[in-house]
Order: structure tokens, then sequence, then C-alpha cells
């Protein structure tokens, strides 16, 4: 496995900084954002159609010992405006050209659409009475997602990039079960970004989450973050909490920097999962720490996984 960040934490940085920077922590690999949400601070966006500009990156890259291990482009491609979800679409479309030149892995976000042709505002379904949720849950799925990933399936596949939607609730695709259910409909270029921390507030457990996904073959991203359950407030208000990330004390969880959530036994638990099912990939460290400086929670959560990360070839079993 390699250790990596996701490239957006350094947005105001500019490129050659971020990069020195990844190096001079020891990092193996870096996730470049590339449009959408993650913006697009380094102006990769096209940059596939640029020979001397792509080379001039991948030098850069190969000068510091760093791999580009994914492109980061969470959007919301299915928006039901028409000019968000275009805006989206043309990123996620340039996202994997530019991953055909690297890895080949793009990652975003399956999005959400209205819940009715017509709507103005994407609608986040959460439980299936009264029936028109039900109702809104099956347009959305049969009708909007499905299709559509079908269709950027068969893109990705003609450029060799798979495609690693991270289970954020918000969007349709949030949990193990919907990306399975998505890859079985619409492709197999489509998988999972493990993140653990949308996992844990929502009640999952990542370990049993990645168990699941590499029984289905389909882990092709991993963001390191962490969340912390604040008990107290989750036994009053539950975990749908809408405040701001910001207001920490009142909040019933909060994303951490790895090992400030869940301890080292829980890394270990998921490293181990993760290599029994042959992802040999990166753990791409998402720092949004609301009680640590960019600085601090990065190199915090480097120092963390450093000890744990495997990082050479299963060996021989030598003892029977």
């Amino acid at each position: 496995m390699k250790l990596g960040v996701m490239g957006a934490l350094f947005g105001g940085m500019k490129l050659d900084d971020a990069l020195d920077y990844c190096k001079r922590v020891g990092l193996d690999a870096i996730e470049l954002p590339c449009g959408a949400y993650p913006g697009d601070p380094w102006g990769l966006r096209g940059i596939h159609k640029n020979k001397a500009k792509l080379k001039e990156l991948k030098t850069k890259l190969a000068d510091r010992g760093l791999e580009v291990m994914g492109i980061a482009v969470h959007g919301n491609p299915v928006h039901p405006n028409k000019k968000i979800a275009t805006a989206h679409q043309q990123a996620h479309r340039d996202a994997v050209l530019l991953a055909a030149e690297f890895n080949g892995v793009v990652v975003n976000f399956s999005g959400t659409p209205g819940g009715a042709p017509g709507d103005k505002t994407p609608n986040w379904v959460t439980c299936p009475w009264p029936d028109d949720f039900a109702a809104a849950a099956d347009y959305q799925w049969n009708k909007v997602i499905i299709p559509f990933w079908k269709k950027e399936n068969d893109f990705a596949a003609k450029h060799g990039v798979k495609i690693a939607f991270e289970m954020h609730p918000g969007f349709v695709v949030h949990n193990p079960e919907d990306v399975a259910r998505l890859r079985k409909a619409a492709g197999k270029q489509l998988g999972a970004n493990l993140d653990p921390s949308h996992l844990f507030w929502q009640g999952i457990d990542p370990i049993e989450a990645a168990r699941f996904l590499g029984e289905h073959g389909c882990i092709y991203h991993v963001h390191a973050k962490d969340t912390g359950i604040d008990q107290r407030n989750s036994r009053i208000i539950g975990n749908l909490d809408i405040k701001s990330y910001g207001d920490v004390k009142n909040r019933a969880w909060v994303f951490r920097t790895v090992g400030y959530g869940h301890g080292a036994d829980f890394w270990k638990g998921l490293i181990s999962m993760l290599r029994l099912y042959g992802y040999d990939g990166v753990l791409s460290i998402e720092h949004e720490d609301s009680l640590m400086s960019l600085n601090e929670g990065f190199e915090k959560g480097v120092e963390f996984l450093r000890g744990i990360i495997l990082r050479q070839p299963v060996g021989q079993a030598w003892w029977f």
C-alpha cells in the first residue's frame, strides 16, 4: 500500500510547494483535485490535451517520487439544476481523460437528482414512507442514476479508467449495498472509494464494509479520514445532524484526523481487511478536523499511518 493525500487540502498553495511538502513528509502519492466541489486550484482540467504541460506535470511528480493515485472531482453530475449538472458532468469527463494518463481512478460522488422531474433542488431520500419518498427513490435510481452512470461506465471503460464512488450521505449512493447495486446495474468500472469517516456516523462498520466491497471486487480507492462521535449529543439528537461543522461542542459527530476518532486497533483492522481482499492502492489522507490546523492535523495523520500501513508483499507462511 501507499500513503498519499487528497490534494485539495493544499489548494491554497502553489503546486510546486504542495508537492515539495508531500515529499518532505514522506508521502508516496497524491490525489489530484480537478474540478467540481474540490475545485481546480492548480489548473489541471484539460491538461491531458496539452502534451507539454502534461509532461511537465509528470516530471514534477517524478522528481519528488510521487505517484498520482486518483483524480478527485467530487460533484453532483445529476443535479436538477442543469447548469450545475452540465458543469460537473464536463468536469467528470475531463477527470476520466486525465486519469487515463495516470493510474486510472476517478473519485466522485454518485450525485443526487430531484425527487421528480421538474424539481429544482436535490432530494436525499432516507426512508420509504410516506410513499412519496419511495416513489422519489424509484425515480432517482431507475430514471436518473442508473442510466447516467451506465453511460459514464462505458466511457470510463473505453479509456481504461475506474470510477470510485465516495459513499457520502446526501448522495444517492451512500453505503456499500448501494455501490454493489449500481455496479450490478450500470457496469464494472464502478466501485467504491472507502472513506470510513462517512460510514461511522451512519452506523456502518467500515471493516465489514471493506469485507463486503472486497467480496464484490470493487474497492478502487481509500480515504484515510476519521470521525468522532459525541455520545452525549448523539443520544439526544441522533446522527442526522445539520448544525455547522464548526459547532463542535453541540454536534453529534465531527470529522477527526486519523487516530483521534478511532485508535490504532481499528485502523490496523481496516488495513488488514483491505489486504485480505487484495487492495494494494493508496491510503489518501483527507484532513477535515475542526480541532486541528491544516498542517498539524495532516502531519499527525501521516505519522499515525506510517507506523501501521502494510507496504511489503505478503510473505510465505514459513511456520507450517
